[in-house]
């Protein structure tokens, strides 16, 4: 017997033809109110009114997927929407590039780490680690279904819908088989729209070519803590695919403000900071977009190494500032945090039809063995450069059994098992510290078991 999928919640249709305005800012507060700190749900609202007023989303040029600009009635830009059929690996991915590459070269097609068509879960879990973390530098991404003329559906689907529509003009009544009137929905990513950003490789090569044109250092220190919340954020969910697709929004206007607010302490500073992102007065900020090419169930191991490119920039070889490691150790640190995290991100990737609970715990332990990296590299005070080299692993959760009242134990089964906590415990640590965390009941080496992947890929430059 196949595995049954794992039961979805259920979410009212948005693109009921039936439903007010007052009805559908009402089930969008309901479904999406809970994303703190901005107002999706306000932006889903104008995107399905938008829709149903005839301000259809238009179709990005440029990408290997089909993504899409989401408008309000005023049409001024509010999202990006991103079918999950139209990903890159999708079956209706409007890319003409991408379907002759699918066609011709199928054994060059794809990412080999990566679960085929799961970049809108990924998008939404990367807005997920952001939240968490308290990073904000993703903007709020959210799984919804919208449907619109302008995305690209078969020919059988559009005849349907054609249809439907001609039996529900003639009869009053149609059948009860039609569920659905229109076009049928699409699951996707919808993350909200960043208005006065640039091309984050371009300001930063500009500004490492001319220095004159780089600005001050008291803003340079800000740009430090979010380029290394970016790293964070990499990092932990292993993107693949971090090139252009970073933005910066430097406003020169604000550095009398911050100037005139520093203080001494580097307490105090950090404190100022979070106060100013929560404010939008920072005078520069760091957007990360486009997450779907993350969350591998292992670490590349075959042709292509996808590494990381912000590790070859000037700043990336300085260590990790004071006020990131007090404010991701303790989180990173906490075992607690990092199973509620994994069952977080359990509740965004079982909602996909094709959910294998063995390929998400393969996932689970990527996860775990970055964040394993990154807590050793926070503690010793590591860059960004150095964290990149770092052997990589996979931390598996170990399993509780019930021990034996009187276990009997011969001497070579002694050996093996003194041999086998010898390399579950990490090397390089000091005697101290590994009796203090085998003594804690939570600390990592009683709760994850260290896997350290042999393999690496052929190239290691691309």
């Amino acid at each position: 017997m196949p595995a049954k999928s794992p039961k979805r919640s259920k979410r009212v249709n948005l693109m009921n033809p039936s439903l007010t305005d007052e009805d559908i800012s009402r089930i969008c507060k309901e479904q999406y109110g809970s994303i703190p700190g901005t107002d999706f749900a306000v932006k889903l609202t104008e995107a399905v009114l938008a829709i149903n007023k005839g301000i259809y989303p238009e179709l990005i040029s440029e990408g290997s997927s089909g993504s899409y600009l989401v408008k309000n009635l005023g049409k001024e830009k509010i999202a990006v929407f991103k079918p999950k059929d139209e990903e890159p690996y999708g079956e209706l991915n409007p890319k003409f590039m991408k379907w002759i590459q699918r066609m011709c070269s199928p054994c060059c097609f794809g990412r080999s780490c990566l679960v085929p068509n799961r970049g809108y879960l990924c998008e939404a879990g990367a807005s997920l680690v952001d939240q968490k973390l308290s990073l904000n530098i993703v903007p709020k991404t959210a799984v919804v279904s919208l449907s619109s003329p302008t995305f690209n559906y078969s020919r059988v689907d559009r005849a349907m819908a054609r249809t439907k529509e001609r039996i529900s003009y003639r009869f009053v009544r149609p059948s009860k088989n039609i569920r659905h009137i229109g076009l049928p929905r699409k699951r996707g990513s919808f993350q909200l729209f960043v208005n006065g950003y640039q091309e984050g490789n371009y300001l930063i090569r500009q500004w490492e070519l001319f220095p004159e044109k780089s600005p001050p250092p008291s803003v340079m220190a800000e740009f430090q803590l979010e380029f290394e919340k970016m790293v964070i954020l990499d990092y932990l969910i292993r993107n693949t695919d971090r090139g252009n697709n970073w933005l910066i929004k430097y406003n020169p206007g604000m550095e009398m403000k911050n100037n005139q607010d520093l203080v001494v302490e580097s307490s105090s500073d950090s404190k100022l900071i979070e106060h100013d992102e929560e404010n939008n007065n920072v005078s520069i900020k760091i957007a990360a977009i486009d997450n779907g090419l993350a969350f591998p169930f292992k670490h590349p191991d075959e042709c292509r190494a996808y590494p990381f490119h912000w590790a070859d920039l000037l700043i990336a070889q300085r260590p990790f500032s004071e006020e990131i490691v007090n404010k991701i150790l303790p989180l990173v640190d906490n075992t607690d945090f990092v199973k509620e995290l994994g069952n977080e991100l359990r509740k965004i990737f079982e909602s996909d039809k094709g959910f294998k609970k063995r390929i998400f715990s393969k996932q689970l332990s990527v996860i775990r063995g970055q964040m394993f990296n990154l807590r050793e590299a926070l503690r010793k005070r590591k860059s960004p450069a150095q964290l990149v080299q770092m052997t990589p692993v996979c931390m598996i959760e170990i399993e509780t059994k019930k021990k034996r009242k009187f276990p009997k134990f011969s001497k070579k089964g002694k050996q093996e098992n003194e041999e086998k906590q010898i390399q579950n415990n990490v090397v390089d640590d000091s005697p101290k510290d590994v009796d203090d965390e085998l003594a804690n009941p939570k600390s990592w080496r009683n709760i994850f078991k260290q896997k350290i992947q042999r393999r690496s890929p052929l190239f290691k430059m691309c």
